[in-house]
Parts: structure tokens; sequence; C-alpha cells
């Protein structure tokens, strides 16, 4: 029961179930991609492991399971996609779009741009009308 003056947004903005297997098909290609990219570095990595290396490959790793929860639980797990796009987009527009910009792109930054622009699947199969009304017209939770 709502007992808030806020319109019950939930009814309205029920996904339909195509959108939904759009959400399992980005949740796939996430969890799928990182599984065998970054999976078989956590297995064989070679020791002493650098640290920002082990890092970014165990958070990805845990990416990766949370993704493949979002085949079963694609709503649910919206934030881990928003998550990935807020990073991908950020790591755009910090890094790799000033040196495209300076004529300054090594083989290096070119290739994780070219990777990172995969973001684009994750753009094209979220729901933004549901994270618009879920995430910021909704009221939050209660602090106390």
């Amino acid at each position: 029961m709502n007992t808030t003056t806020e319109p019950d947004i939930s009814l309205r903005t029920e996904l339909p179930l195509w959108r939904l297997y759009a959400l399992r098909l980005g949740y796939l290609i996430l969890g799928g991609g990182l599984v065998v990219y970054k999976w078989p570095l956590l297995i064989a990595h070679d020791d002493p492991w650098p640290l920002l290396d082990s890092v970014v490959v165990c958070i990805l790793v845990a990416m990766s399971v949370l993704a493949l929860l979002g085949l079963r639980y694609p709503v649910q797990l919206l934030p881990i996609l928003l998550f990935e796009v807020a990073w991908k987009l950020t790591w755009l527009a910090a890094v790799a779009l000033p040196r495209w910009l300076d004529h300054d792109m090594d083989p290096e930054t070119r290739s994780t741009t070219g990777e990172i622009l995969w973001v684009v699947v994750i753009l094209a199969v979220i729901p933004w009308r549901y994270v618009y009304s879920h995430y910021l017209l909704r009221r939050g939770d209660r602090w106390r």
C-alpha cells in the first residue's frame, strides 16, 4: 500500500517481454565477454601479480558474475549495466577523447578505445524511460 502522495509508477512502467530479452542480451554480451577475456587471467595469472592488474581483473570477474545473474533478474540488476555505462563513458571522455582531439592516440589507447566502444550495445538495451522514472523521478528511500 502506498502511504505517500507519490503515484505508483511501478504499474505504469512495467517492461514488456521484448525489453527483458533485450536486457538479457546485454547481460549476456557483458558477462560472457568478461568470462572469455578476464576469467582466464584470474585463473592463470603470473606471479607476482601486479597490484593494479589484479584489482582490475577481480573487479571485472565480479562484474561478470553479476551480469550473468542479470540473465535471471534483468530489471533488478540494472545498476550493474548503469555502472558499466558510467565508467566506460567516463573513460572515453577523460582519456580517449582528449588524446583523439590532440592526435595523440597510441596503439594501446586505440585498442582499449575499440574495446570500450562496445558500450553502445549496453546503451541500446537499457530501458532509459524505466531508468528515468525509477531512479530520477521516484522518491528515494527514507533516511530515518
